[in-house]
Protein backbone atom coordinates (compact mmCIF):
# COMPACT_ATOMS: atom_id res chain seq x y z
CA UNK A 1 0.00 0.00 0.00
CA UNK A 2 2.56 2.27 0.60
CA UNK A 3 4.90 1.79 -2.38
CA UNK A 4 1.50 2.37 -4.29
CA UNK A 5 0.81 5.71 -2.58
CA UNK A 6 4.69 7.06 -3.30
CA UNK A 7 4.07 5.81 -6.81
CA UNK A 8 0.71 8.07 -7.15
CA UNK A 9 2.62 10.75 -5.75
CA UNK A 10 5.47 10.27 -7.72
CA UNK A 11 3.23 9.80 -11.03
CA UNK A 12 2.04 13.32 -9.93
CA UNK A 13 4.66 15.15 -9.75
CA UNK A 14 5.57 14.22 -13.00
CA UNK A 15 2.37 16.35 -14.47
CA UNK A 16 3.38 20.07 -15.49
CA UNK A 17 2.54 22.51 -13.00
CA UNK A 18 -0.10 23.73 -12.99
CA UNK A 19 0.76 27.99 -12.81
CA UNK A 20 -3.29 29.06 -13.30
CA UNK A 21 -4.40 26.93 -10.08
CA UNK A 22 -1.23 28.11 -7.91
CA UNK A 23 -1.22 30.98 -8.89
CA UNK A 24 -5.04 31.61 -7.72
CA UNK A 25 -4.81 29.83 -4.43
CA UNK A 26 -1.56 31.97 -3.60
CA UNK A 27 -3.65 35.21 -4.02
CA UNK A 28 -6.16 34.11 -2.18
CA UNK A 29 -3.98 32.73 0.48
CA UNK A 30 -3.15 36.60 0.47
CA UNK A 31 -6.29 37.98 0.59
CA UNK A 32 -7.31 38.80 -2.48
CA UNK A 33 -10.78 37.70 -3.20
CA UNK A 34 -11.33 38.19 -7.25
CA UNK A 35 -9.03 35.57 -9.37
CA UNK A 36 -7.39 36.78 -11.99
CA UNK A 37 -8.98 36.36 -15.19
CA UNK A 38 -6.46 34.58 -17.78
CA UNK A 39 -6.34 35.23 -21.56
CA UNK A 40 -8.47 32.76 -23.73
CA UNK A 41 -8.96 32.18 -26.94
CA UNK A 42 -10.78 29.57 -29.42
CA UNK A 43 -8.88 30.80 -32.96
CA UNK A 44 -5.16 30.46 -32.71
CA UNK A 45 -3.65 32.29 -35.90
CA UNK A 46 -0.84 30.43 -37.68
CA UNK A 47 1.29 31.31 -40.47
CA UNK A 48 3.77 28.69 -42.14
CA UNK A 49 6.95 29.73 -42.81
CA UNK A 50 6.86 32.14 -46.10
CA UNK A 51 11.00 30.80 -46.70
CA UNK A 52 13.53 28.70 -44.81
CA UNK A 53 15.30 29.15 -42.17
CA UNK A 54 18.48 29.26 -44.09
CA UNK A 55 17.28 32.36 -45.30
CA UNK A 56 15.43 33.94 -42.58
CA UNK A 57 16.54 36.62 -40.23
CA UNK A 58 15.51 35.98 -36.37
CA UNK A 59 14.61 37.67 -33.75
CA UNK A 60 14.55 37.10 -29.97
CA UNK A 61 11.99 38.80 -27.50
CA UNK A 62 12.64 38.66 -24.20
CA UNK A 63 10.68 39.93 -20.76
CA UNK A 64 14.51 40.00 -19.04
CA UNK A 65 15.67 43.13 -17.77
CA UNK A 66 18.89 44.49 -18.82
CA UNK A 67 20.74 45.49 -15.42
CA UNK A 68 20.90 49.05 -13.92
CA UNK A 69 22.87 49.37 -10.82
CA UNK A 70 21.10 52.57 -9.88
CA UNK A 71 17.60 50.23 -8.98
CA UNK A 72 19.06 48.34 -6.27
CA UNK A 73 19.45 44.69 -5.90
CA UNK A 74 18.89 42.50 -8.87
CA UNK A 75 19.76 38.61 -9.33
CA UNK A 76 20.47 35.84 -6.95
CA UNK A 77 19.48 35.77 -3.64
CA UNK A 78 17.40 39.50 -4.71
CA UNK A 79 14.00 39.57 -3.40
CA UNK A 80 11.28 41.04 -6.06
CA UNK A 81 12.65 44.46 -7.36
CA UNK A 82 9.52 46.31 -8.71
CA UNK A 83 12.11 49.25 -9.92
CA UNK A 84 13.89 46.79 -11.90
CA UNK A 85 11.35 46.03 -13.99
CA UNK A 86 10.67 47.98 -17.52
CA UNK A 87 7.17 49.15 -18.42
CA UNK A 88 7.87 49.94 -21.93
CA UNK A 89 8.67 47.98 -24.97
CA UNK A 90 12.72 47.98 -25.60
CA UNK A 91 15.58 47.25 -27.80
CA UNK A 92 18.88 46.90 -27.30
CA UNK A 93 21.70 46.12 -30.12
CA UNK A 94 22.72 42.87 -30.57
CA UNK A 95 26.34 43.35 -30.73
CA UNK A 96 26.63 44.95 -27.67
CA UNK A 97 27.35 42.87 -24.40
CA UNK A 98 24.35 43.09 -22.12
CA UNK A 99 23.58 41.97 -18.35
CA UNK A 100 20.38 40.30 -18.70
CA UNK A 101 17.81 39.29 -15.36
CA UNK A 102 15.22 38.36 -14.65
CA UNK A 103 13.47 40.44 -11.79
CA UNK A 104 9.92 39.15 -12.00
CA UNK A 105 7.51 38.77 -8.64
CA UNK A 106 6.71 34.92 -9.79
CA UNK A 107 9.47 33.55 -11.17
CA UNK A 108 10.64 29.96 -9.02
CA UNK A 109 13.36 31.99 -6.58
CA UNK A 110 13.98 28.82 -4.48
CA UNK A 111 14.89 26.45 -7.97
CA UNK A 112 15.19 28.88 -10.95
CA UNK A 113 18.90 29.23 -11.48
CA UNK A 114 19.53 33.20 -11.47
CA UNK A 115 23.25 33.51 -12.56
CA UNK A 116 23.42 31.58 -15.86
CA UNK A 117 21.54 34.18 -18.39
CA UNK A 118 21.39 31.60 -20.61
CA UNK A 119 18.56 29.53 -18.96
CA UNK A 120 16.30 32.34 -19.77
CA UNK A 121 17.85 34.15 -22.98
CA UNK A 122 19.38 31.73 -25.86
CA UNK A 123 21.56 34.40 -27.19
CA UNK A 124 24.55 32.29 -27.48
CA UNK A 125 22.38 29.19 -28.80
CA UNK A 126 21.12 31.08 -31.37
CA UNK A 127 24.46 32.44 -32.52
CA UNK A 128 25.27 28.70 -33.07
CA UNK A 129 22.16 28.20 -35.05
CA UNK A 130 23.70 31.29 -37.36
CA UNK A 131 27.01 29.92 -37.55
CA UNK A 132 25.99 26.12 -38.57
CA UNK A 133 23.61 27.75 -41.26
CA UNK A 134 20.59 27.20 -39.67
CA UNK A 135 19.23 30.59 -39.95
CA UNK A 136 20.25 33.08 -41.89
CA UNK A 137 21.29 36.01 -39.40
CA UNK A 138 19.70 37.44 -36.01
CA UNK A 139 18.31 40.56 -36.17
CA UNK A 140 20.51 44.07 -35.20
CA UNK A 141 18.69 44.35 -31.94
CA UNK A 142 16.73 42.06 -29.23
CA UNK A 143 13.57 42.89 -28.35
CA UNK A 144 12.14 43.50 -24.37
CA UNK A 145 8.31 43.27 -23.98
CA UNK A 146 6.76 44.38 -21.06
CA UNK A 147 5.09 42.23 -18.39
CA UNK A 148 1.64 43.08 -18.07
CA UNK A 149 -1.42 42.16 -15.88
CA UNK A 150 -3.58 44.59 -18.73
CA UNK A 151 -4.33 42.27 -21.83
CA UNK A 152 -5.55 44.49 -23.29
CA UNK A 153 -2.34 47.21 -22.67
CA UNK A 154 -0.21 44.55 -24.28
CA UNK A 155 -2.25 44.14 -27.27
CA UNK A 156 -3.03 47.67 -27.77
CA UNK A 157 -0.45 49.28 -26.75
CA UNK A 158 3.22 47.27 -26.54
CA UNK A 159 2.73 44.22 -29.24
CA UNK A 160 2.27 47.35 -32.05
CA UNK A 161 5.57 48.95 -30.73
CA UNK A 162 7.42 45.37 -30.93
CA UNK A 163 6.32 44.83 -34.35
CA UNK A 164 7.35 47.67 -35.46
CA UNK A 165 10.87 46.81 -33.93
CA UNK A 166 10.94 43.62 -35.64
CA UNK A 167 9.83 45.03 -38.83
CA UNK A 168 12.47 47.69 -39.23
CA UNK A 169 14.81 45.04 -38.54
CA UNK A 170 13.25 42.75 -41.02
CA UNK A 171 12.80 40.03 -38.99
CA UNK A 172 11.24 36.72 -40.47
CA UNK A 173 10.90 34.32 -37.57
CA UNK A 174 10.58 35.51 -33.90
CA UNK A 175 11.43 33.34 -30.90
CA UNK A 176 9.52 34.17 -27.86
CA UNK A 177 10.99 33.30 -24.35
CA UNK A 178 8.87 34.17 -20.72
CA UNK A 179 9.77 34.29 -17.16
CA UNK A 180 6.55 34.43 -15.04
CA UNK A 181 3.06 33.43 -15.38
CA UNK A 182 2.51 36.79 -16.70
CA UNK A 183 5.36 36.88 -18.90
CA UNK A 184 3.77 33.49 -20.28
CA UNK A 185 0.42 35.16 -20.95
CA UNK A 186 2.15 38.03 -22.02
CA UNK A 187 4.13 36.52 -24.44
CA UNK A 188 1.52 34.31 -25.96
CA UNK A 189 -0.82 37.15 -26.76
CA UNK A 190 2.47 38.84 -28.59
CA UNK A 191 2.86 35.60 -30.53
CA UNK A 192 -0.67 35.81 -31.78
CA UNK A 193 -0.82 39.04 -32.78
CA UNK A 194 2.73 38.74 -34.19
CA UNK A 195 1.60 35.65 -36.35
CA UNK A 196 -1.73 37.54 -37.72
CA UNK A 197 0.78 40.96 -38.91
CA UNK A 198 3.09 38.33 -41.01
CA UNK A 199 6.03 37.01 -38.78
CA UNK A 200 6.02 33.04 -38.02
CA UNK A 201 6.47 32.63 -33.99
CA UNK A 202 7.50 29.98 -31.22
CA UNK A 203 7.07 30.44 -27.62
CA UNK A 204 9.76 28.52 -25.47
CA UNK A 205 7.96 28.09 -21.72
CA UNK A 206 8.07 26.86 -19.25
CA UNK A 207 4.32 26.91 -17.80
CA UNK A 208 2.38 25.34 -20.20
CA UNK A 209 -1.39 25.70 -18.60
CA UNK A 210 -0.87 29.55 -19.07
CA UNK A 211 0.45 28.83 -22.58
CA UNK A 212 -1.94 26.21 -23.58
CA UNK A 213 -4.87 28.06 -22.34
CA UNK A 214 -4.21 31.39 -24.14
CA UNK A 215 -3.94 29.53 -27.31
CA UNK A 216 -0.26 29.83 -29.60
CA UNK A 217 1.05 29.02 -32.79
CA UNK A 218 3.88 27.05 -32.07
CA UNK A 219 5.20 26.21 -27.92
CA UNK A 220 8.05 24.20 -27.13
CA UNK A 221 7.73 23.54 -23.51
CA UNK A 222 10.18 22.70 -20.87
CA UNK A 223 9.07 21.12 -17.59
CA UNK A 224 11.93 23.95 -15.79
CA UNK A 225 11.18 26.30 -12.90
CA UNK A 226 9.53 29.62 -13.71
CA UNK A 227 12.53 31.55 -15.05
CA UNK A 228 14.68 28.96 -16.75
CA UNK A 229 12.13 28.31 -19.68
CA UNK A 230 15.35 28.29 -22.12
CA UNK A 231 17.66 25.74 -20.83
CA UNK A 232 19.41 24.23 -17.71
CA UNK A 233 22.06 25.93 -15.78
CA UNK A 234 25.83 26.03 -17.30
CA UNK A 235 24.44 23.08 -19.83
CA UNK A 236 25.70 24.12 -22.97
CA UNK A 237 23.83 20.82 -24.76
CA UNK A 238 20.86 21.32 -22.94
CA UNK A 239 20.92 25.18 -24.64
CA UNK A 240 21.44 23.85 -28.01
CA UNK A 241 19.35 21.08 -28.03
CA UNK A 242 16.46 23.40 -26.55
CA UNK A 243 17.09 25.96 -29.57
CA UNK A 244 17.25 23.40 -32.17
CA UNK A 245 14.38 22.04 -31.20
CA UNK A 246 12.39 25.57 -31.11
CA UNK A 247 13.96 25.71 -34.91
CA UNK A 248 12.54 22.36 -36.00
CA UNK A 249 9.25 23.49 -34.59
CA UNK A 250 9.11 26.71 -36.88
CA UNK A 251 9.97 24.41 -39.77
CA UNK A 252 7.46 21.89 -38.98
CA UNK A 253 4.35 22.59 -36.88
CA UNK A 254 1.63 21.68 -39.03
CA UNK A 255 -1.03 23.62 -37.63
CA UNK A 256 -1.62 26.40 -34.58
CA UNK A 257 -1.12 24.58 -30.91
CA UNK A 258 1.08 22.42 -31.63
CA UNK A 259 3.19 21.75 -28.67
CA UNK A 260 6.63 20.00 -27.86
CA UNK A 261 7.77 19.11 -24.93
CA UNK A 262 11.46 18.93 -24.56
CA UNK A 263 13.04 15.72 -23.59
CA UNK A 264 15.38 17.65 -20.61
CA UNK A 265 14.32 16.77 -17.24
CA UNK A 266 15.06 19.80 -14.17
CA UNK A 267 16.19 16.93 -11.62
CA UNK A 268 15.90 13.12 -11.05
CA UNK A 269 13.82 14.65 -7.76
CA UNK A 270 10.45 16.35 -9.22
CA UNK A 271 9.85 17.68 -5.80
CA UNK A 272 10.61 20.68 -6.57
CA UNK A 273 7.25 21.31 -7.96
CA UNK A 274 6.13 21.55 -5.06
CA UNK A 275 7.61 24.92 -3.76
CA UNK A 276 5.94 27.05 -6.31
CA UNK A 277 2.98 29.38 -4.71
CA UNK A 278 3.15 27.00 -1.43
CA UNK A 279 1.89 29.23 1.55
CA UNK A 280 0.92 26.32 3.81
CA UNK A 281 4.48 26.06 5.94
CA UNK A 282 4.38 30.57 5.72
CA UNK A 283 4.08 31.99 8.51
CA UNK A 284 1.79 34.90 9.15
CA UNK A 285 4.35 37.58 8.87
CA UNK A 286 5.60 36.42 5.93
CA UNK A 287 2.04 36.35 4.40
CA UNK A 288 1.52 39.31 5.28
CA UNK A 289 5.32 40.55 3.69
CA UNK A 290 4.37 39.00 0.84
CA UNK A 291 1.01 40.63 0.27
CA UNK A 292 2.48 44.16 0.75
CA UNK A 293 4.64 42.80 -2.16
CA UNK A 294 1.96 41.92 -4.40
CA UNK A 295 0.23 45.24 -3.39
CA UNK A 296 3.44 47.56 -4.76
CA UNK A 297 4.07 45.63 -7.56
CA UNK A 298 0.36 45.94 -8.45
CA UNK A 299 0.68 49.76 -7.72
CA UNK A 300 4.04 49.84 -9.60
CA UNK A 301 3.13 48.60 -12.58
CA UNK A 302 -0.69 50.55 -12.62
CA UNK A 303 1.58 54.20 -12.83
CA UNK A 304 4.01 53.20 -14.82
CA UNK A 305 1.54 51.78 -17.31
CA UNK A 306 -0.47 54.82 -17.09
CA UNK A 307 2.59 56.98 -17.47
CA UNK A 308 3.70 54.60 -20.52
CA UNK A 309 -0.30 55.29 -22.13
CA UNK A 310 0.45 58.83 -21.49
CA UNK A 311 3.47 58.98 -23.20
Amino acid sequence: MGQSSELSFASELDQPVRYIERTRNYYLGLGYDTPYVWAHYIDVPFLSLQKPLHESVLGLITTAVPYDSSKGHQGTGAPYNSSAKFYQPYLHAMNEEVDLRIAHVGIDRRNANMEDSACWFPLDAAKQAVQAGRIQALSSHFYGLPTNRSQRHTLEIDAPRILEMLRADKVDVAVLIPNCPICHQSQSLLARYLEEAGISTVVMGAAKDIVEYCGVPRFLFSDFPLGNAAAKPNDPDSRALNFELALRLLESAPAPRTTLQSPLTWSADPAWKLDYSNLEKVSTAEIARLRDEAEKARITARELRMKSVGA
